[in-house]
């Protein structure tokens, strides 16, 4: 079978368009591009959260306090940063440092 007639048995509908010169055709105003730049700035995006990111998702102080806690412990946050949060949340309040994040938080909002 030649290339032609496979072709024409595949697409049936547009090899008798073609035959017949009724295809039609549509004027392109415009195009859409996306450069390559920022594909692979999208592609290197990543997000870690930090110890504040942790505590907007707690409900209570002591889930808080046991969160800075624990990012001392494993030295993502310094022993002076660990006692300035946690006298902001007995001070001001677990909200004092923004709203709480819920489940699927940047699913819906993005990389703020």
């Amino acid at each position: 079978m030649t290339e032609d007639e496979e072709f024409r048995q595949a697409f049936p509908s547009l090899t008798k368009e073609l035959e017949e010169g009724t295809t039609q055709s549509f004027k392109i105003d415009g195009v859409r591009t996306m450069s390559e730049e920022s594909e692979q700035d999208q592609e290197k995006q990543t997000f870690t959260p930090d110890v504040i990111d942790y505590i907007r998702r707690c409900d209570t102080v002591p889930q808080a306090i046991e969160i800075v806690d624990f990012l001392a412990k494993q030295g993502e946050i310094s022993a002076s940063q660990a006692k300035a949060i946690k006298s902001q949340l007995r001070a001001e309040g677990i909200r004092s440092f923004g709203a709480k994040k819920e489940k699927d938080h940047y699913l819906h909002h993005g990389l703020e």
